[in-house]
């Protein structure tokens, strides 16, 4: 072989290997080139994912803030209905102490009526507080004779227990207040003051909430003093009990009864300003 062509097949010869070399090379690259390709998208994936999710996360945290909103709201519309309850509770709270007040200068008019009736004898009889008055025709169907038989330390013997029964009361103590008033009834049962004694008797277990018991000490005291003052003030009495136990229409009924019966007593009055408050 002559040189000119040796030369020639040896540049060949190196260009052959030049190239053969230089393919792992792009090879490389090209792997290179695919990965980041690839890390480029997986890195694009994660952050609209990282989105999508950050975007659930505000969605749920604002449902659950709506959420708590409306709690918020049925709450405060609850303590609403509640505050209106005890508002009406109040007020009936309210009338019922000035009825209590009221009764409680009653029972010092009849002890001071009482008290007349010692001192003065059938004269200060006459002029008895309308509450003795009211009674009267209870005490009436006593014959004369076992009227005047009473004595002077009779009466005042009525008076004292009348008096302790009453304290009784005025010191909450309700339990011993009805066995006390009990006790005066059966000793003292054609008194002026038997009418009030059931009475109490009746407000004493209401105050126990013995309802049961107050009303049937109410309608006793109706039964057997029909014209008694105190009549219109058990029947009142008798109105708040079915209104507490939820009864409207018996309390309605009992209210426009009072009305009908007693038109001219404080109790009537009540009875009006009740029924207009419950329209």
């Amino acid at each position: 072989m002559t040189r000119a062509p040796l030369a020639a097949a040896l540049r060949w010869i190196v260009v052959a290997g030049a190239l053969a070399a230089t393919i792992p090379a792009r090879a490389g690259l090209f792997d290179d080139d695919e990965a980041r390709r690839r890390i480029d998208m997986l890195r694009n994936e994660l952050s609209q994912q990282g989105k999508d999710n950050e975007a659930r996360i505000q969605k749920l945290e604002e449902n659950i803030r709506n959420i708590g909103v409306i709690e918020l709201v049925r709450q405060i519309e609850d303590l609403n209905a509640e505050l209106a309850r005890l508002r009406g509770q109040l007020e009936v709270i309210a009338n019922d102490n000035q009825q209590i007040q009221k009764r409680q200068r009653d029972f010092y008019l009849d002890l001071d009526s009482r008290l007349k009736r010692l001192e003065g004898g059938s004269g200060a009889a006459a002029s008895s507080s309308p509450i003795d008055v009211g009674v009267a025709s209870a005490a009436s169907t006593i014959p004369t004779a076992t009227a005047h038989a009473v004595t002077k330390e009779d009466q005042a013997r009525e008076v004292k227990a009348y008096d302790t029964a009453s304290n009784l009361f005025r010191r909450n103590d309700f339990a011993s207040a009805i066995d006390a008033f009990r006790a005066f009834v059966k000793d003292y049962p054609a008194s002026p003051l038997a009418a009030n004694a059931g009475y109490w008797i009746g407000i004493s277990y209401a105050n126990m909430r013995d309802y049961r018991n107050a009303l049937a000490a109410q309608e006793e005291l109706i039964a057997k003093y029909p014209q008694s003052a105190k009549a219109p003030d058990a029947l009142l009495a008798i109105a708040a009990i079915q209104a507490e136990q939820g009864d409207a229409g018996s309390a309605r009924n009992t209210l426009e009864d009072i009305i009908a019966r007693f038109p001219l007593s404080e109790a009537a009055g009540k009875a009006r300003t009740r029924l207009t408050q419950r329209r």
